[in-house]
């Protein structure tokens, strides 16, 4: 294993509110952080900080191997949401994005590929995007994620609100990436099944933030 990211003294300030203080740790190699706490505890803006979206109030966020601008940041520390939004008309302008900001012709081979794992059909590269199930378009979302897999996968209660079944091929399907990758993983979570299941395991609200690992 070999570190990827780090995270050094960071906190995180409002107006009447600290959210977290002096939190320092270092993503690994196939590490998995499972993130839990009380809602507007502080656990997604610690995602948005760490995905470049969100300025800490102190402390730095460090990629090991580093990127040479934010673009390049935010293809290596990758940030998946609840509700993946997607735009154009079909599933394949959504993975086309990913070839089309790095400069690359898009391989169909390789969408079809991806929308296999997330046990869709090939014939969805070019379904309309408005026919999508919940579940289809949430996998559609994270497979634009994980087509290029990055250093760092951040994902936001990406399976709240879905069935069993399609939460079972999401997990499946990050598992199978990260083994043959060896990207980290931070994960919010609210499941409790998910929660009993960590390894690792970061504790965010009430301006603190603990530790636990199995």
């Amino acid at each position: 294993m070999k570190d990827i990211i780090k995270l050094d003294k960071l906190g995180m300030s409002l107006t009447e509110q600290t959210l977290f203080d002096d939190l320092s740790f270092t993503l690994q190699s196939d590490a998995w952080l499972t993130v839990v706490g009380p809602s507007g505890g502080g656990k997604s803006t610690l995602l948005k900080i760490v995905a470049g979206l969100q300025t800490a109030t102190t402390g730095t966020v460090t990629l090991v191997e580093g990127a040479a601008n934010i673009s390049a940041y935010r293809q290596a520390v990758s940030y998946a949401v609840q509700s993946a939004h997607l735009f154009g008309k079909t599933v394949r302008e959504n993975l086309n994005l990913p070839f089309e900001v790095r400069q690359l012709v898009p391989d169909e081979q390789k969408q079809i590929a991806g929308l296999t794992l997330m046990a869709l059909a090939p014939e969805f590269l070019d379904k309309p995007i408005e026919e999508l199930s919940g579940g289809e378009r949430q996998r559609v979302g994270l497979l634009r994620n994980l087509i290029f897999p990055p250093q760092v996968l951040l994902l936001d209660e990406i399976t709240t609100g879905l069935d069993a079944q399609t939460k079972e091929t999401i997990w499946q399907t990050i598992e199978h990436l990260q083994t043959e990758h060896h990207f980290a993983v931070m994960s919010v979570t609210h499941d409790e099944a998910e929660i009993a299941q960590a390894k690792w395991v970061l504790t965010v609200g009430d301006g603190k933030v603990v530790f636990n690992h199995e």
